[in-house]
Order: C-alpha cells, then structure tokens, then sequence
C-alpha cells in the first residue's frame, strides 16, 4: 500500500498545477466555512455570557409613572417584606473608544441562583472576595477579553486601577470570565458614586416568580416575557450558515473537478499498477488515503484561513447583531475545542462526497478499460445519465418541499424553505451538464456545413467532462449571487420607503420621564408646532385569539386556547400627518375605518405577530392587563420591517389608560417655514437638556440606514467570496487542461488556421458556455429571490417582503459570467499566442 500511494502521489510532483488546484479548492471551501462557523461560535459564546445577565433571568419592577426609581424605593419595598433588588446601569467610554455597560448590583439581596450575581460577587465560595466588593476601594468585575480596551496586558489586569476616557479611575479590575463583553460590574455605591446618580437607580429585580402582582405604582414584567439574544439571533446565523454551505459546495466543485483531471491523466499508471497485481479493492483504498492525506493538509489551511477571515468580518457582524438586536458579541474570537474538529470534519466528509464519483468511476473500469480515453469518456456519458435522473430526484423532493411549506402554518419551516432552495439548485446544478451537451450536439449537426463551427463546437463537447463541475460552479454562484442581491435590493428599496413613511415628524426627543408633561404642554404652545405625536412603550402577555365572527358582545363562541405569548405594546398618537403615510399592509374594513377605530380603542398589529399567530384583521384580542384582562379588536396589519418581535400597537391615550404605560418619545411636526433648529436649542435651554437631545429626522434616517448598509456587509461579503471561488474553479479547470488543448489546436494550425483565428476560437468556446450559464442562472436566481422573501424571510423574520428585480443586477450576472470565463480563457489563449510554430508541432507529433 505505502508504493501504491507514493506511486500515485508522484503525479502531482509531475503535475504540481493540479496538486496546487485541489489544495487551492480544499482551502477556500474550507475557510469559507470555518470562518463563518467561528463567527457563530464566538457570537454564541457571548449570548450564552449575556443570558446569564439578570435581565434575561429576572423579572423586574419599573415606575408606572415612568419616572426614575430611587433609593427610597427600593428601602420602601425591602421594609414592606417584598424581595426585590436594586440595580444601577449606565454607559462609560474606555481609552480606546469602546462603550461601556457599568451595572451596580448589591449581591446581599440579588437572588442567589442568579449566575449575574455569582460573577459579580462569588459570595457563595469566599466571603473575604464579597467584603472586597463591597467595601471601598470596591472592585470592578470584567470578562478578560475587556482589558485590552484599557491598555492592560491580561496577566497585569488583576487589581489594577485603569483610568476611563475622560480620565476617572475605576475600582480595582477582578476577571469573571462569564460576563458578557463590554460590561463591568461593581457594587452599586461604587456605581453611583462613578455616574454621579445621586439616590437614582434604574430598576429592581426579583426572583422569578417570587411576586405574584406589581406593588402599588409599579409595572412588573416576567423574566419570560424579555427575550434572549440567542432567541433573536437565530435566523440571521443560520442565514450565515446557508451562505457559508454555499461556498462549501462551490469551494468543493474545484476539488472534485481537480481529482477528476488528476484521475483522468492517471489511467495509464492506474493499468500498470493493476496489471502488476495491485487489486481494484486496493487501489481504490490507495485513493481515498490519499483524498484524506490531501484533505487533512486542506482543512487544517483552511481552518487557519477562516480564523482569518472571522476575526475580519467580526466587527461587522458585532456592530449588525448590537444594532439589530441589541445583542453584544465580543470583538475577539472564542472558539471551542469541537470547532476545531467539526472544521476538520466537515472539509472531509465534504472531500470525500466530491471525490466518491471518481472513485466508483475508476472502481467500474476494467484493467483494459482503464487505458482508454474513450471508455472513460463513455463513463462520462453515463454519469450524465445519472446526474440527469439525480437532478430529477432533487426536483422532486424540492416540489414535496414546496407542498409541505404550502401546508404550514406562516411564519414555519426555515429549515425546510433552506432545503426547497438548496434543492432547487442542484437540481439545476445537475441538469446543467446534460442540457449543455445536448444543446452542443444540436448545435454541432446545425454547422454540419461549417467545419470550422462544427469543430469549435464538437471540441467544446469534448472539453464538456473536465469543465461541467466548473460551470455547475459558476451556476450555482451566479444564481446565489443574483437571488440574494434582489432580496437585500428589495429590502433596501422597502427598507428606506418604509422609513420615510414612519420617520414623518421633523424633530425628535426622548425627555426625561418626570418633565414629559411639562414639555409637551410647553410644545403646545409654541406656533411653530404643528403636532405633537407622542409614543409609548410596555410589555404584556397574549393570552387568546377570538377569531372574527365567533364573539357575541362579551360571550365567545368556542373558547380559545390559551396563550400566555409574551408581546410588545407600542403607543402611537394618530394625527393627521402620521395616519397619511402610516403604512397598513392589510384592514377589515379599509384603510379610513381602520384608523377609526384606531382612534376608539381598536389595536394594529404588526405582520411578525400576525404572521406568527394568524390574526387577521377584525379578530379579538385577549391581553394581560393591570386591572384585568383587555380584549382589544384587530383593526388592520401593519408591515413593521427589522422588528423581531410581536408587537401590538395603540393609540397613545389608550395604552396610558388600559397598561400604564409610561411615556416614551415625542414626535415634534413643525409648521411650513419654522426654524426646527432654532426650537431645539429654545428646548435645551429652557429644560436643561442636552443638545444632542433632540434629533433631526434626517439625522435619525441616516442613522438608520447605516445600520442597515453595515447589516449586509458580510452577506455581501459571502457572496463576493463565493463568486470568486466559482471563478477560481473554471480558471483552475482551464489551466490545467490547456496542454491538451494546445494539442489538439496544433493540426487546425497546420491547415491554415492562424493563431489569432485559434485564440478566437477558444474565447468564443468558453464565452458561450458561460453565457449559456449565465442565462440559466438568471430564472434560477429570480426563482432563489422569490424563495428568500416569500419563504425563508418570512419563516426567519415574520414578515414578507415585495419581489423585486433589477435589470442592472440580471445584465451584470450576465457580464460576470462571460467575463469570469473570458478572463479564465485569457491566459492559455496567451500561452498559446506566444507558442512556436514548432512548439505547435512538437506537442502535436507527442
């Protein structure tokens, strides 16, 4: 066995080309994917660290009023018997720019089993470490991937004294390696002495379940009602999961087309050594020890180059998952050990799946078999077949996909809309092949009376074996490429209407929660003020659905099912200008009725909700409330883009009245020709705010989609990748069978044909077929698109988007695809321009 591998692997000392080409595919189809999965397991990493937090864990107790707690408070409720906890938040800048989460807890009475309060305090296993925290100097408690924002080496943080941004020292660092990134913790006297709060604190927790209502004044919201970031997060890593498989398969397409040339060029070796004994059992086992020789060199290079490009891409997907969804993921990669070997697996189960086709090919040959050319061409035709009956199968479990989506409740079946899409590519990816050669033969009996069309095209039907996978390559990428640019077009297109839509007051402020009233009656009395569109935020719970049609007065027909979903309440107020371009996706009685009602008491609700419950417009429903449970009737569907929640929306008087909401923002409409800037400084200075504090609306929609640009910056990133790698497999093709090719050139040159005449031909040859792709790939991206807002968006999201298409995306896939093969042709044909006559010649007689 160990001559019949040295046999074997001596090929690629002669052909180090195609050794170059297959570790090249290894690499790319390797990193691409360990990248995106170190980016998963570090942003995992961290939502595990953030759900130990209380505020995933806690339930907590806020003002009814909306005002800030105080000390005396929280001294109120201790004394009265209730076990709550109070806590501190606040924002502080580190030296090197980064934002800070400071939280003060006092560990004495934050509940025990709360792993917030054991990484704060670790009371439980050393007393003398809760007296440091809590006595002065105090201590700050951080994850050790923080120090670096302050200048400190790891092994130098414990105790030190690092200095903010503004230069205030903080309480001694202590590492708790389970905090999320970006927060520090400490005792909340130290807190407060640190943001200057005064007897201010921001809210108080409690166990969850320990208070069965809200005390006098309060509002209290379950711990099950607050969201995890693992929970929102899921769909957009398992989109990045997709595209990262995408490039897998794409990255693995070069390998298979590599060993198929390597394997090819072998048959003579592959006889010989079978003739010397060597059995078709042994030399197939020779062959695949050395796919995982190969395959074990690819992915440890592609785990390296994946560490790379994840710790590239990182801060982009950071800044997407904190803008998005306020989730903090830290800047710097934590990968588990199973990464490592699931990175190693994955490239070479994926090796071996792209490398079994030619080990079956070479296993059927007999020894004869196996030093001709035109049997294993003959392979090839009846791989064709098969790949035409496996493209078939994958037709027809993408249409079984497509009736079982059919009959799920909306909102259902991401992972079934990702394999309707994947199968819907390879089916396409295997029919390709087949479509080629039969549209070459057709075309080849067309030029019967054209000899030099003919030979173009008969020869193209020759190269058809070696450079099938290359096009299916460039297929799939193509068609990937257009499906998601035209869903994250669409999206930017709806993304920016829909804002200026909602975005309709000229100014906005988000007051202080005690001065709220003061302000808004001050607002109502300046002339340049138009409206005043206040809003207003709480939590409750879904308990029922009453479909329309099953209530009389307050009886129901057929009990519902019991709920208990957590949901958000949202206040708007419904003046003129907001109602005109508020969006409603669908309403029971038109567009004017249904603000009506609005106005009387009836709730919106948004397309994620909607979506998810199936509730459409004129059903009932039954939320949890403070003086007992509300029953508000559905007046219409609102689209309600980038939300990941459910979401219940009223009129503003309304939510104040029925939940206790506390005031939120207030939306300033400015009269024709008033001076917005000059009314915001009249603002600060008449209730001491910041200037800052009010934001123009423009500066809100630029705010707004930058961090939509920044959400797709790796999904275009991926998707470039991807492209490339495709690219990278027909210039790896054509280059490592340009020796043949220039062979079998070299008689047309001898009867007359010039070199610019063959050059020509050869770009032609290619120019075709890649444009024949690229006009397949532009149904099945169209296809793609349609799934990604219809389907998978709408199972990952909630909501729908419109299709839409881009001519100037369609006629650049286009242009990508002739020229990715142009540019691929270029080379040999250059070699070729600058071959001898007798180089020509030589080749040929060889």
């Amino acid at each position: 066995m160990r001559v019949v591998l040295a046999t074997l692997l001596s090929h690629y000392r002669r052909h180090p080309g195609q050794l170059v080409m297959l570790l090249l595919g290894l690499w790319v189809a390797s990193a691409l994917w360990s990248g995106v999965q170190a980016i998963n397991a570090s942003a995992r990493d961290s939502y595990a660290r953030a759900e130990s937090l209380f505020s995933t864990g806690l339930d907590r107790l806020e003002r009814r009023d909306g005002e800030a707690l105080t000390r005396d408070d929280f001294l109120a409720l201790r004394r009265a018997g209730v076990p709550v906890s109070p806590l501190l938040e606040g924002r502080l800048e580190a030296p090197d720019g980064t934002r800070l989460t400071v939280i003060g807890i006092d560990p004495l009475t934050l509940p025990g089993d709360s792993e917030f309060a054991t990484a704060g305090s670790s009371s439980s296993s050393n007393p003398g470490e809760l007296t440091g925290f809590l006595s002065p100097p105090w201590q700050t408690r951080l994850a050790p991937d923080l120090v670096d924002a302050f200048g400190l080496a790891r092994a130098d943080a414990e105790g030190a004294t690092p200095r903010l941004a503004d230069g205030r020292p903080l309480p001694p660092l202590t590492l708790a390696p389970s905090l999320p990134p970006a927060t520090l913790v400490m005792d909340i006297a130290a807190t407060a002495a640190l943001l200057e709060s005064g007897e201010r604190i921001s809210r108080l927790v409690a166990a969850p379940g320990a208070l069965a209502e809200a005390p006098d004044g309060l509002i209290l919201t379950r711990a099950d009602v607050l969201v995890s970031p693992g929970q929102l997060t899921e769909s957009f890593h398992l989109n990045l999961t997709a595209l990262a498989l995408l490039a897998l398969v794409v990255g693995l397409f070069i390998v298979q087309a590599a060993l198929g040339l390597a394997l090819e060029q072998r048959l003579g070796m592959l006889r010989t050594l079978r003739a010397l004994g060597v059995s078709g059992r042994a030399l197939v086992a020779a062959l695949a020890l050395e796919l995982v020789l190969l395959g074990v060199l690819g992915a440890l290079a592609g785990i390296a180059g994946g560490v790379w490009l994840a710790r590239a891409l990182l801060p982009d997907v950071a800044a997407t998952l904190g803008s998005l969804y306020g989730a903090g993921v830290a800047a710097e990669l934590s990968l588990p050990w199973h990464y490592w070997a699931g990175g190693v697996a994955v490239t070479l189960g994926g090796l071996l799946v792209a490398g079994s086709g030619v080990l079956w090919r070479a296993a059927r040959l007999s020894v004869l078999g196996l030093g001709q050319a035109q049997a294993w061409r003959a392979g090839f035709r009846r791989q064709l077949t098969l790949m035409t009956a496996a493209g078939g199968v994958a037709a027809l479990v993408g249409l079984a996909l497509a009736a079982w989506l059919s009959r799920l409740p909306p909102g259902e079946g991401l992972v079934a809309g990702f394999g309707l899409a994947g199968a819907l590519l390879l089916a396409s990816a295997l029919w390709l092949p087949p479509l080629l050669g039969v549209a070459l033969a057709g075309l080849t009996h067309l030029a019967r009376h054209r000899p030099l069309a003919q030979w173009t095209l008969a020869d193209l039907q020759l190269q058809l074996p070696r450079l099938s996978l290359a096009m299916m390559a460039l297929l799939v990428a193509l068609s990937a490429n257009l499906g998601v640019s035209s869903m994250v077009g669409g999206f930017r297109l709806t993304f920016l209407e829909w804002l200026d839509q909602r975005l309709v007051a000229d100014l906005y402020l988000r007051p202080p929660a005690e001065q709220f009233a003061v302000i808004d009656d001050w607002l109502a009395e300046r002339p340049e003020v138009a409206e005043r569109l206040a809003t207003r935020r709480s939590e409750t719970r879904l308990l029922a659905i009453e479909p329309d049609g099953t209530t009389v007065g307050n009886a129901v027909a057929d009990q519902p099912e019991e709920r208990h979903l957590p949901v958000g309440l949202y206040a708007i107020t419904p003046g003129e200008t907001l109602t005109a371009s508020w969006p409603l996706a669908a309403t029971h009685d038109g567009r004017e009725a249904a603000w009506a009602a609005f106005r009387d008491g009836a709730a919106f609700v948004n397309e994620q909700l909607a979506v998810a419950e199936g509730i459409a417009p004129g059903d009932w429903l039954r939320l949890e409330a403070p003086g007992g449970d509300a029953r508000l009737r559905v007046a219409a569907i609102y689209p309600d883009y980038g939300n990941p929640r459910g979401e219940v929306l009223l009129a503003a008087p309304h939510l104040a009245e029925r939940f206790g909401a506390p005031p939120g923002s207030l939306g300033i409409v400015l009269t024709a020709g008033a001076d917005g800037a000059a009314l915001a400084n009249d603002l600060a200075d008449a209730f001491a705010l910041s200037r800052d504090s009010v934001q123009d609306q423009r500066e809100v929609k630029r705010i707004a989609t930058g961090i939509f640009e920044r959400t797709f910056t790796i999904t275009r990133a991926l998707n470039a990748l991807t492209l490339g790698v495709a690219a990278l497999a027909l210039l790896a093709s054509l280059l490592a069978q340009a020796g043949e090719r220039r062979r079998r050139l070299a008689p047309l040159w001898a009867l007359g044909v010039p070199r610019a005449r063959l050059g020509q031909l050869q770009l032609a040859q290619l120019g075709g077929a890649a444009l024949a792709t690229g006009l397949l790939a532009i149904p099945l991206g169209i296809a793609i698109a349609w799934g990604l807002v219809a389907v998978i968006n709408v199972a990952a999201f909630g909501w729908r988007l419109p299709l839409h298409l881009f001519p100037g995306e369609i006629a650049l896939t286009l242009a990508t695809a002739v020229g990715v093969a142009l540019a691929a042709a270029a080379l040999p044909v250059l070699r070729l321009w600058r071959t001898p006559p007798r180089a020509l010649l030589a080749e040929e007689a060889s």
